[in-house]
């Protein structure tokens, strides 16, 4: 049994006998049928609604049918409407003319009305074939490229959980021995100290090569100075504690449900991690970073994956810093520093956290904007860029929360990217 195939045709003739006979055998066989009389009005007709298929005359008054066709085809709108010539004039030339200019077939005057429904019932069917085609080769691109982003982001995230599981065992002994020891080592000296005190007490006289020593080495120096230096020792095993501890955060071992976390945790880890590049260099002083966090609730979310999300904004911004920095002084950039502010804050309705990351860098072209989300693209060289941060980074915020990510952003003042996650913790956490 076949398919009924129907849809929209223009038929285009400035012969009102051929549009009436054409346009009856269209409507009866079950066609939605439209007319114009000229290739001018064809083309006006089309801009307003566009046909599944287009039956158009060769010879007519104005633009013939044959500029009519090129004019269809030079418009991404409409060049892929078929079109169908009709002609009382059948030669080779003019046949192979039309098809050239795109054209997918050919119906000779008199009509044979069999002949005609037979052909354009052909050519409909093709049509919608050819773009269901296109529609599911677009839809199953889509699912490939989700895909390979989901394989990514999961490879990225086990290895740098991996990675950061490693560096955590390989630190933790020697760490919480020094850390175990500080204080002990300090009372010792503090004994030491004691010993020394009495010792001078007891003694009235020491021996001149004693008093020598204690002159070279500056004894009074060395008890005030030697609890310090061991102060500042605790405070070094501190930071490598703190590090260990950001490292643990960001790349926290998503769970296969979302759970409860402080987002500014989050954050500061991926400031934590990203200080080395903060840091001032010989050309130029520190980038500076403002943190402005409002009241937040905890939020269910795949933390190791939103933190994923931050270290790309935040060194996507540093790196727009670096950029803009070219061929400035460090006078300059010290007059007007790099900064990177973040800001965080509830909505008014209170169902949705608001995290913007901003720069002052070179910001973005219109053209880059509207691309920079897309999957392969990027705006860095060869080697240094795969064009899949930010896709990843959209897929895990979209896709993953539910939320929205977008920029914003003015050539050469900076750019600004929000996040907005959906809130279904009551919690507040500051």
């Amino acid at each position: 049994m076949s398919t009924t195939v129907t849809g929209l045709i223009l038929i285009v003739d400035d012969n009102p006998t051929n549009l009436d006979v054409i346009s009856e055998a269209l409507i009866n066989a079950g066609y939605k049928v439209a007319i114009a009389t000229s290739g001018e009005r064809a083309l006006q007709q089309i801009e307003r609604r566009l046909p599944d298929l287009i039956l158009l005359d060769v010879m007519m008054p104005g633009i013939d049918g044959f500029e009519t066709c090129k004019r269809l085809k030079a418009n991404a709108k409409t060049s892929d409407i078929p079109v169908m010539f009709m002609t009382a004039v059948a030669d080779v030339d003019n046949k192979v003319k039309g098809l050239k200019l795109g054209a997918v077939d050919y119906i000779t005057k008199p009509f044979q009305e069999e002949e005609v429904l037979t052909r354009v019932k052909t050519h409909l069917q093709l049509h919608f074939l050819t773009q269901n085609l296109e529609q599911q080769v677009a839809q199953k691109t889509a699912a490939l490229q989700a895909a390979q982003l989901q394989i990514i982001q999961r490879e990225k995230l086990s290895a740098l959980g991996n990675l950061v599981a490693g560096v955590a065992h390989e630190i933790a002994n020697p760490v919480g021995f020094l850390g175990g020891n500080i204080q002990p080592a300090l009372d010792y000296i503090k004994d030491l100290f004691g010993l020394l005190d009495l010792v001078q007490k007891e003694s009235a006289n020491f021996s001149t090569a004693i008093e020598k020593e204690i002159e070279a080495i500056n004894l009074e120096y060395i008890r005030e100075d030697l609890p310090k230096l061991v102060g500042s020792m605790r405070e070094g095993v501190k930071r490598i504690k703190d590090i260990s501890n950001s490292l643990r955060i960001f790349a926290r071992v998503d769970s296969i449900r979302p759970i409860a976390c402080n987002i500014h945790d989050g954050i500061d880890s991926t400031i934590m991690i990203l200080k080395h590049r903060l840091k001032a260099s010989d050309t130029h002083p520190d980038i500076e970073v403002l943190r402005e966090y409002g009241e937040l609730p905890l939020v269910e979310c795949y933390a190791g994956q939103l933190n994923q999300v931050f270290m790309n904004l935040l060194a996507n911004a540093i790196d727009a810093l670096e950029e803009s920095n070219i061929g400035r002084s460090y006078a300059e950039i010290q007059a007007n520093p790099n900064q990177i502010a973040i800001a965080t804050k509830l909505s008014a309705d209170g169902q949705r956290v608001i995290i913007r990351f901003k720069d002052n860098g070179m910001g973005m072209t219109e053209m880059v904007k509207q691309n920079i989300f897309d999957h392969l693209f990027t705006t860095k060289a060869v080697g240094k860029g795969t064009g899949l941060g930010l896709a990843i980074a959209r897929q895990i915020v979209v896709e993953k929360h539910g939320g929205a990510i977008h920029v914003d952003s003015i050539f050469g003042e900076g750019t600004e990217f929000t996040i907005e996650l959906p809130v279904k913790e009551s919690i507040s956490v500051s």
